[in-house]
Parts: C-alpha cells; structure tokens; sequence
C-alpha cells in the first residue's frame, strides 16, 4: 500500500477518500481495496465456498461502488463499512438462490474443490464439521456470525446494516455460536463412536 491508510469507519477521513475513490482517484481506489477485498473474499468464499465464485463476487461488489460513489447514489454518512457489507451480501444471496434454482448446480462440486484445496496441515475434519455446523443455523444467525468472523464487522457497523439493536445482535451471535459448538460437539461425538464400533 502506498503512504495512504484508510481512517477508520466513521472518521471524518473517510469522507475524502471516498470522494477522490468517487472521482476516479486510482490511490483512493487503491486504498480501498486493499481495505476491503480480503474481508469481501472471506465473507463470499464462506458462504459460496468456491473460490472462483468468491472472486467473482468481490469484483462485483467493487463495480457496484464505483457506479454508486460515480454516480452520487452514495453519500457519506459515516456508514460506509455497513453499506458495503450489506452489498456483498446481497450479491451472496443472489448466487445462493441463483444456485438454489439450478437443478445441476455445482455447489456439491465447490465444497469438494474448496475441501482439496484447504491448505496442508489444517484440520479437514474440524473444517468439515463446522461446516456442517454452519448450514444447520438459521440463514439470519449464519449472517451474523459470517459477518463478524469473516466480515470484520463490529456488533454496532452490523446494528446499523441490519437495522436492528446491538444488544438483539449480540444475543443472536451468542446463541449462534453457542449452538454451533454444540453441533460440532455432537458431530464429534458420533465420529468417535463409529471409530470405537
């Protein structure tokens, strides 16, 4: 990254920034990106688990704002993490029903691909079972905990995304998390007892 940072989400930097970014600046350009796209990525390969999808996904979540901030359609509220994230989450429903709907949709062939491509020495197992785990939460918990897991995003940037009160959020991730533990527990648990039988 160049001599430029980012301020943090609601500083009153931000607001230059995504101007210069709105007006075609490459370095603000730069500065967002490299803010953002690891985070986008993450989030998107999590719910997608497809790399390529992932990647696709990120880029059009950077498309869509630079049409808005070109396009006046955004303006700086101090917002811009939880607008943003709201993006890609809208472009990861959008595949995830779009998938949903194809009867040979090769969802079943990412998760092989992404599973092969897990880097040496992680833990297959413990990754597949929290992975089971994950789909067995309600879409709106899984949201919740993908996004400030994978999503970086504080319980207030999530407040304000979703419209909804802190403190609801932070009891729905609790229960989340709390229920995926204990799916991973119970899956655990069945594995070691066909290894006994």
């Amino acid at each position: 990254m160049t001599g430029h940072s980012l301020p943090q989400d609601g500083d009153a930097e931000l607001a230059p920034v995504l101007a210069a970014a709105a007006s075609g600046d490459p370095a603000s350009w730069r500065i967002l990106v490299d803010r953002y796209s690891r985070r986008i990525f993450a989030l998107a390969r999590s719910r997608c688990r497809d790399t390529e999808v992932a990647e696709d996904i990120t880029q059009s979540v950077f498309a869509t704002v630079a049409t808005k901030l070109g396009g006046g359609e955004y303006v700086e509220q101090g917002r811009f993490e939880a607008w943003l994230f709201r993006v890609v989450m809208n472009r990861v429903r959008d595949h995830v029903r779009r998938a949903k709907r194809r009867p040979d949709s090769p969802d079943a062939e990412a998760v092989e691909r992404h599973a092969a491509r897990s880097e040496s020495g992680t833990d297959t197992a413990a990754l597949d079972r929290l992975r089971l785990a994950m789909d067995q939460l309600t879409e709106a918990d899984r949201e919740i905990v993908e996004l400030r897991h994978h999503g970086g995003l504080s319980f207030k940037q999530m407040a304000e995304m979703l419209d909804e009160p802190v403190g609801t959020l932070l009891a729905r991730h609790h229960r989340a998390l709390r229920k995926l533990k204990e799916l991973m527990e119970a899956e655990a648990s069945e594995v070691r007892g066909e290894a006994l039988t």
